[in-house]
């Protein structure tokens, strides 16, 4: 011990109370407005998959328990795949107005291709993890009256 007051005792130092608790905060954390708090912050794979299926769900215009989702290592960040059916018109629609498609937000094929993005972005936007992909994988189909366009 040198003498001097340890940073836990330094009364120059910024401090911040959280539920009765005292922690030692940096000046330059004050200064950013952030305090840095000891400790880890997790995001376990249920809470990855869970944002997953609700941002896939929201892009595709489906129900998130529709929404199959998982997650692999692609080289240090996470890769994302979702296996989902897509809403599409009843065919005698189709075959009386095949413009009809276009209001689905258009082929099958078309839709998850331009949802990857969107998928992708909201995702690491929610959680903060870093994706390589969106991978989606059509699994069905249901016949609906009317659906989002992306």
């Amino acid at each position: 011990m040198t003498g001097e007051p340890g940073p836990e005792l330094d009364p120059d130092r910024p401090r911040t109370v959280t539920n009765s608790v005292t922690t030692l905060v940096t000046t330059e954390a004050v200064s950013m407005g952030v305090a840095a708090l000891a400790g880890h912050n997790r995001i376990t794979t249920q809470a990855l998959t869970s944002t997953a299926r609700a941002a896939a769900a929201e892009v595709l215009g489906v129900a998130p328990t529709q929404v199959k989702a998982s997650f692999s290592d692609d080289k240090g960040l996470l890769a994302l795949l979702l296996a989902l059916p897509l809403p599409v018109p009843a065919l005698t629609r189709v075959a009386d107005d095949p413009s009809i498609v276009d209001s689905f937000g258009g082929p099958l094929w078309s839709r998850a291709a331009a949802a990857r993005t969107p998928i992708l972005d909201r995702v690491q936007q929610l959680t903060g993890a870093r994706l390589s992909r969106v991978d989606i994988r059509i699994i069905g189909s249901t016949v609906t009256k009317g659906a989002r366009v992306l």
